[in-house]
């Protein structure tokens, strides 16, 4: 017999990267930056110091990225992690200016603020049946609100040594102290996706809720649990935020869902459900943090950085949605669609609205009258 016809057919590349995606889209780009600051600013990126503020950066977001990985993995989304974080650090921050209170138990009531908060959120939409987007959505305004009210425009200020050294502590290593315990979320995070029922039944439940509930898998119970270890991540990454600034007020982290969401994106686990990398969240985290800085570095308007992430995310997500072929088109070609009838049609309308605005552009411009100025 032909030894030839027992052998497997090879499998494409595609097929065989597609279970490392998950880390090698987020450090080819980690590399990409490093390469190009080489040449742009390399005097500026790659200062000690300037590491240092990397890692202090990235673990602000360390603790909501690893909780957000478990409530994307199971078909959710939590857009009030920034106001669940600065509403438990303003109580925290009210009870310990105002009332007293020991550092030490104001650290744990805040905690405990958070994950009360991600129940209320976990219970909305799984008891009352309200879609994760429009639930956490609603909640963020809620959560906003109250901080607001709460806060009264005041800005709370010098906090005990604990909380500051939490927020931009220093080790003996050069490590920041935040950094150690970002990282020591994302390594528990690690572990519980990995080693008990609940990361397993995570994923389980991603991939197929209706399935997963006829094992006997508390498809509700579990899309709590996820919510309150999102709500504590978030009070957790509040209060760093809160020992890092050494205050606190209503109006603070305004990026934090972007950035979290985006990180947990491009880390490669899917926005549908059902596949999830704790390693690829923790490059995303530090991705985001290597770009922000970068720009910062070049001198780039802040106002460009929800820009930068947001392209980040969108071209996170097409390249996994290629690599796994879960386009309409298979494998047939990135612009395959293109060439079809439909997609000849999408085309045409995309042109006439760009051509549309450039004589628009062209009638404002030729009829433009004196300039008036503003203020």
């Amino acid at each position: 017999m032909n030894t030839a016809t027992l052998e497997a057919p090879k499998q494409p590349l595609s097929e065989r990267l597609e279970p490392y995606m998950a880390i090698i889209a987020p450090m080819a780009m980690i590399l990409a930056i490093i390469v190009f600051m080489a040449f742009a600013s390399p005097s500026r990126f790659f200062r000690p110091d300037n590491l240092t503020l990397i890692l202090q950066d990235a673990a602000l977001y360390m603790p909501m990225a690893m909780a957000m990985t478990f409530v994307i993995t199971l078909r959710g989304i939590d857009l009030s992690v920034g106001s669940v974080a600065v509403l438990s650090s303003i109580i925290m921050a009210f009870l310990v200016k105002q009332f007293g209170f020991s550092i030490y138990v104001g650290i744990p009531i805040a905690l405990t603020i958070g994950a009360f908060l991600g129940l209320i959120n976990g219970l909305i939409i799984t008891r009352f049946n309200v879609p994760d987007l429009i639930g956490t959505l609603a909640m963020d305004l809620v959560y906003k609100g109250l901080a607001l009210l709460l806060a009264k425009g005041l800005v709370l200020a010098r906090f005990p040594d604990v909380l500051t050294e939490l927020g931009r502590g220093q080790t003996p290593f050069l490590i920041p102290t935040p950094a150690i315990v970002g990282m020591l979320t994302m390594v528990l995070g690690y572990f519980v996706l990995k080693r008990t029922y609940f990361g397993r039944y995570t994923v389980a439940i991603g991939s197929s809720p209706e399935s997963a509930e006829l094992t006997g898998i508390g498809v509700n119970r579990y899309k709590v649990y996820a919510y309150v270890l999102c709500g504590a991540c978030a009070a957790l990454a509040g209060l760093m935020l809160t020992g890092k600034q050494n205050a606190i007020q209503a109006t603070m982290a305004p990026f934090f869902n972007l950035h979290v969401i985006a990180a947990v994106v491009v880390g490669g686990t899917s926005l549908f459900g059902g596949r999830a990398s704790m390693i690829g969240s923790f490059s995303g985290v530090l991705l985001l943090a290597m770009m922000l800085n970068a720009l910062v570095t070049l001198r780039i308007e802040f106002f460009w950085q929800p820009v930068a992430s947001g392209f980040v995310i969108i071209s996170s997500v097409a390249l996994y949605a290629w690599i796994q072929k879960k386009d309409r088109d298979g494998a047939s070609g990135l612009f395959a669609g293109l060439r079809t009838t439909e997609g000849q049609k999408t085309m045409r309308l995309v042109a006439a609205i760009v051509g549309l605005l450039i004589a628009l552009l062209a009638i404002g411009g030729a009829t433009a009258g004196d300039v008036v100025a503003s203020g």
